[in-house]
This record gives C-alpha cells, structure tokens and sequence, in this order.
C-alpha cells in the first residue's frame, strides 16, 4: 500500500480512538448524558444516508433541528461535529478503498482540514448564542444557493483529472483548510470541496474520498474540543452516530444511487425554512 495511505489510514484510526477516548471522559463528567430518542436515531439514519450520496448531512440535520425545535441553536454545531464522527469515518473507510485519486492529494487535503478544524471549534466553543445563529442562518442560505446553482447546471461539472500539481494543488489544501474551520461551526464541507475540485479540473467523483476523508478526520479532532467545553447535546449526538452508521451502509451497499437533482430541491427547500428560522431567532435574541 502507498505510504501515504498507509499514513491517512493510521491518522483515521488515532482519531478514532481520540474521539472514543475523549467521548468516554466526557460522558463520565457530564450530567446531561441520555440516551437518543427513535426521532433521534431516525433523523442519524435519513441525513447520513443523503450524505453518503453526496448530498452532505449538516445542512439537512440543522434544518430539521431547527424545526422540530431538538437541539438549543448554539449546540448544533458541536451536536454536527461529534453526532456525525462515525459515519463519516464509515463512509471514508468505504469510498478512499474504491475511488482512486492521488494519495499525496488526499492526504494533504485532509491533514489540512483537520488543522483547520482544530482551531475553528476553538473559536466556535467561545462565541455567544446570537453570533452562532447568525453564522448558521448564512451558512444556509449558501448552502441551498449552491445545491440550487448545481440543480441548473450553473456551476462546472469538473473535469477528468485525478490528481492537482503546482498552484492548483497548493489552492486545494488552502480552501481545505478554511472548510476544515468553518466545519466547527456547523457549516458542511462536501458542496463547497466539490465545487472547489471541479473549478480546478478534478474528476467530480475524485471529491468523495476527498471531502469524506476530510470529514473523517476533522471530526473527532473538532469533537475533542466540543468534549472540553461541552458545548453539544448528547441525546442526538449518539441518535446521529448509531443512525448515521445505519444509514450509510443501507446508502453504500444496497441502495447506492437516487435521483439526486430531485432530492437536491426537496433538501433546498427545508434548508430554506431552517436558514430564515435560524436568522429570524438571531434578531430576536438581539432584541
């Protein structure tokens, strides 16, 4: 196996047991431990089955919170990050196997996002419950504007290549590493790293092990700091994980492909709701 895979797949695995290690101390100091509900578990299952799909899992599970009224706005970013750890490692295990993009590629790219990830939870843990509502609500709306734009065609469908050199590769890890931040305060990776990747000229399905081993890595070490500071509800955090898990291996193994262009404008949609929802809190709060 390539050394650096051999190096990726080590890191995935120190992660892991990170976050397992991290997940264990802190539900030994925690007074607010429970354990999920169905709706919990169920919502894991639906929004990590999309994300296997490629759809992403933040944008849905933020709206559906939001709606339902499940996770206090300013521990969702934190419930995102730790929730959703184990699926997204399942998915990178799964798809970096299948997927032959250049090693070096992806595990800078992933390396990056991690480090950025590691100093945006930092930041996100200290910022107060209105900067949070504001932050998630744009976040929304750019989220759906992108699925919108990729729904009419208006953005490139990416090229043939597998691997970037020179500058491009350079550009790659940089916008890695701000998506790895932005990850920590709730805002999902994997539309705006497929985007990235197709403007530069990848293959669009080199993004998958991409933007999942990103997601693999950068989780547990954002988790570790929302295990700090605490700042995440554990009902639906362990409802995301036990589901999610479910829900990619149903996506990856039996059914594996959907009509995405129209799930896409179903997940547009709610987004829609969520982002104004989460905006229209922000105001008040102020008030």
């Amino acid at each position: 196996m390539n050394a650096a895979l051999v190096a990726f797949y080590s890191a995935i695995g120190l992660a892991g047991a990170a976050f397992i290690i991290g997940g264990i101390y802190a539900a030994r100091r925690s007074s607010t431990l429970r354990w999920p509900t169905p709706l919990e578990l169920l919502i894991g299952l639906v929004t990590d089955f999309f994300d296997t799909l490629g759809i992403g899992s933040f944008a849905p599970t933020t709206a559906i919170y939001k709606q339902r009224g499940i996770v206090a706005d300013e521990l969702i970013p934190g419930t995102l990050n730790v929730g959703h750890t184990p699926s997204a490692i399942a998915e990178s295990l799964i798809f970096i196997t299948a997927i032959a993009v250049d090693p070096l590629l992806l595990v800078t790219a992933v390396g990056s996002a991690a480090a950025g990830a590691w100093l945006g939870a930092g930041v996100v843990a200290r910022l107060p419950r209105r900067a949070i509502q504001f932050t998630m609500g744009a976040a929304l709306l750019i989220a759906g504007t992108v699925f919108a734009a990729i729904n009419l065609h208006a953005l490139p469908g990416g090229g043939t290549a597998m691997s970037l050199g020179g500058w491009k590769f350079g550009f790659a890890v940089g916008i890695n590493f701000i998506l790895g931040a932005l990850m920590s305060a709730g805002i999902g990776l994997y539309a705006p790293c497929m985007i990235t990747l197709a403007l530069l000229g990848m293959h669009p399905i080199a993004a998958f092990p991409i933007m999942m081993g990103s997601c693999a890595l950068l989780q547990p070490v954002a988790s570790l700091r929302f295990f700090q500071t605490g700042k995440f509800a554990w009902g639906p955090s362990i409802g995301l994980a036990f589901g999610g898990v479910t829900g990619v291996l149903i996506a990856a193994y039996i059914v594996k492909s959907l009509p995405l262009e129209a799930l896409r404008w179903l997940v547009i949609v709610v987004i829609a709701y969520a982002a104004f929802a989460m905006l229209r809190s922000a105001i008040r709060t102020r008030k």
